[in-house]
């Protein structure tokens, strides 16, 4: 294990932490290891003044960006990685607290956030998923956030998601970091209600899920991404509820989008060869324009390989235009964008919209006029 890049992401800034990264991958080092034995540590990356966990579901997004890319690719994503966890601040660690003898009520963690307690919401955490197991601990946390998405911005399932599908596939390792990093967010935000199940059904059809994926693939910027991210997040844990509990979830999801319109826009292809190489590729990305990625891309939605290739060219590129400092959202909003392309990409009046809010969102970010 290189703890050598764990300790220098927790104590150093990012050129030192950098420094030891760079050197361990050019004595053959193995960076998608790096990334693993970062967990703890990118647990308690912070983002002030935000309170969201943003880098934390960061960490477990870039584990979905894996099918994508290849062996050489994954250097640049991890060393991306160390930048980030380094150069922010870290939650204060708390130490494990002795579980309580008594059975826990999902009800004891609610009151404990209530209280704005964190080390007792924590240890009611580990209680909890002790008693009950990690699928039923996530599920429950899950619900108890979806009846904050207005006032977290849609963060309180969509960061706790990641998070927990952090822990859940995690099981070689000691999940006290997910625990006290949850335990501090849903404190300072208070979120210690969980709401009623809306009953009535949202969805009389998928026809109508995609009329909702099309209203929040629309608008730009950083308000608007959130609303794919957040169906992101959903789809992503929809296998630990039931169908009540999963149309709950969208109904939430749908009134967090308020009366936001539909926007219909014609993205035609470029016409030109989808079968460009990176480098080809990484030149007219290097432009800034979105209108022209969005048509080049229009040629490789299928097959699933045009879609793999294009989504690597995406990551990478994106890895690329890194220059020490980046708002998490620019990989969150990415993996949001690969998840709609690869799911609905028979459907180019999602897909191409979708990406064209990331990418102009991202071009947004990184042009100089914002350094």
């Amino acid at each position: 294990m290189d703890s050598d890049v764990r300790k220098a992401v927790e104590i150093s800034g990012p050129l030192r932490a950098l420094e030891v990264y760079d050197h361990h991958v050019a004595s053959g080092g193995d960076a998608w290891e790096t990334h693993l034995e970062l967990f703890p540590v990118a647990q308690r990356v912070l983002n002030p003044p935000f309170i969201n966990p943003h880098l934390p579901k960061m960490y477990n997004i870039c584990r979905e960006f894996l099918p994508y890319l290849e062996l050489e690719d994954i250097p640049g994503l991890v060393r991306l990685e160390v930048s980030e966890y380094a150069r922010r601040v870290k939650l204060d660690e708390i130490p494990k607290n002795s579980l309580p003898d008594s059975f826990v009520y999902f009800g004891d963690i609610e009151s404990a956030i209530g209280e704005r307690n964190w080390p007792k919401t924590a240890t009611f955490m580990v209680a909890f998923h002790h008693q009950h197991g990690g699928q039923e601990f996530a599920r429950r946390l899950l619900l108890l956030g979806s009846g904050y998405l207005d006032r977290s911005l849609g963060h309180s399932i969509s960061c706790t998601a990641f998070i927990l599908l952090e822990m859940l596939e995690r099981k070689d390792l000691d999940p006290w970091p997910i625990f006290a990093g949850l335990a501090d967010y849903f404190c300072k935000g208070r979120f210690g209600k969980t709401p009623e199940l809306v009953k009535e059904p949202a969805l009389d059809s998928d026809g109508d899920l995609r009329e909702h994926i099309l209203r929040a693939t629309s608008g730009r910027g950083i308000l608007n991404l959130h609303h794919p991210i957040t169906l992101y997040a959903i789809e992503r844990i929809r296998f630990l509820f039931d169908e009540i509990q999963y149309n709950h979830l969208i109904t939430q999801w749908i009134q967090f989008m308020g009366d936001k319109s539909a926007e219909r826009t014609e993205y035609p292809s470029s016409g030109e060869d989808p079968t460009i190489d990176y480098a080809s590729f990484y030149e007219r990305f290097s432009e800034l324009e979105t209108m022209p990625i969005v048509q080049w891309a229009a040629g490789m939605m299928r097959p699933s390989e045009d879609r793999t290739r294009l989504g690597r060219f995406l990551i990478k590129a994106v890895c690329d235009q890194y220059r020490g400092h980046y708002n998490p959202h620019n990989l969150t909003g990415l993996g949001s964008t690969l998840w709609i392309m690869e799911n609905w990409w028979d459907h180019p009046e999602i897909t191409l919209p979708a990406l064209y809010q990331f990418v102009d969102y991202f071009f947004s970010e990184i042009r100089p006029e914002r350094a």
